[in-house]
């Protein structure tokens, strides 16, 4: 579940990064998916160490 909230949250926040810098809807969406990724593995990280911790 966290993984997919922070994906979330992840392409949320790049979308809009790129669009405060004026790009392009390529531009966007580039940047939308590489947050998604990158959130996306800090999420599975997260939840990983959750997982061990309890």
């Amino acid at each position: 579940m966290i993984v997919y909230t922070a994906m979330a949250v992840g392409a949320l926040f790049g979308g809009l990064r790129a669009r405060r810098r004026r790009g392009t809807g390529l531009d966007i969406a580039q940047y939308a998916a590489v947050y998604l990724i990158l959130f996306g593995v800090l999420g599975m990280f997260a939840t990983i160490i959750l997982d061990r911790m309890i």
